[in-house]
């Protein structure tokens, strides 16, 4: 069995499509699919990433047993067009929009997640939506089984703003930090972060340890207090640790998601980057209340079957 996985990543993307979709490969290929990629030549696009982890990755479409499609820019014409080469076609999505294909997954929690695609996709598409459904690497996984307590003073201290950090938050909570003094502060970024090299030497300058594109992500948060980070896929990743943390809304399709993550007392929804300074992360750190969130992280993203989307994926190919 083939699968194709259409998905990109750039500076202006970012990393998060790209690498749960890594996620969903190597699953796959643990239960004997042939898996391959097809990438764009994007600046940022990650093509190497993918290559070091063991997967073809291709700039032209081939015939396949499925297409997996993580694309915020291919609509529903596309997937329609690409059936010709796809026996079957999935389509990981979290805005909500029309498709044509045979198995949705909408990891996202937003009100009334469970009827979102309803008159959205064809009457015989399986749906896989919600917390249930979370798309978690092996590393979080293996974390989850070793929780520890998290109290309420914050010692250590995990920067992520996503692998480009399109709007440049870390530098502005650099800039934040200047005020504020942490016993241990870790800074990640992904190679496609443009000012990777300021960020690097400011953190030497300050002593704080810089990690670039890394594979021990979960490692990170299972040893942070508290995680200043984005919207986006992580939020939930930082949930299924229990790790509380705020979140800054780098781009349209977290608005939703991270207003309603903060309803629920999930993380601290600090609003749009454009409304965020440094002021804002200062004020942040001179007073966080954390009391009673990483119990309802845990709560929200506690399930019996890791990564149950797997099953349906096998068993519509098989």
């Amino acid at each position: 069995m083939l699968t194709v996985i259409r998905t990109d990543a750039s500076v202006f993307i970012g990393s998060g499509h790209v690498m749960r979709c890594i996620t969903i490969a190597k699953e796959l290929q643990r239960n004997g699919v042939v898996v391959k990629f097809w990438m764009g030549l994007l600046e940022g696009n990650l093509i190497e990433y993918v290559k070091k982890e063991g997967f073809e990755v291709l700039q032209t479409p081939i015939y396949a047993d499925m297409y997996i499609i993580d694309h915020y820019t291919l609509n529903i014409e596309w997937e329609k067009e690409i059936r010709r080469f796809a026996k079957k076609v999935m389509v990981i999505d979290d805005l909500g929009r029309d498709h044509d294909c045979d198995i949705l997954l909408d990891q996202n929690v937003i009100p009334q997640y469970d009827i979102r695609y309803e008159g959205k996709v064809p009457a015989h598409c399986i749906t896989l939506l919600g917390p249930k459904y979370l798309i978690i690497r092996d590393e979080f996984l293996q974390q989850r089984q070793h929780l520890r307590p998290r109290g309420i003073n914050i010692d250590r201290l995990l920067i992520f703003m996503g692998g480009s950090d399109p709007t440049n938050e870390t530098m502005k909570i650099l800039s934040a930090l200047e005020s504020h003094s942490f016993a241990h502060v870790d800074v990640v970024v992904g190679n496609s972060n443009p000012v990777k090299e300021q960020i690097e030497r400011i953190c030497m300058m300050k002593k704080y340890n810089f990690h670039c594109q890394i594979n021990y992500m979960a490692q990170l948060m299972q040893l942070a207090d508290f995680a200043i980070g984005a919207g986006g896929s992580t939020l939930w990743e930082r949930c299924y640790l229990g790790l509380p943390s705020s979140s800054t809304i780098v781009a349209d399709n977290q608005r939703e998601i991270t207003t309603y993550a903060g309803q629920l007392g999930v993380t601290l929804n600090l609003g749009w980057h454009e409304q965020v300074t440094a002021g804002t992360y200062r004020n942040l750190l001179k007073n966080i209340h954390i009391e009673g969130m990483s119990e309802k992280e845990l709560e929200l993203t506690a399930k019996k079957q890791p990564n149950a989307w797997l099953h349906e994926i096998l068993e519509l190919i098989k």
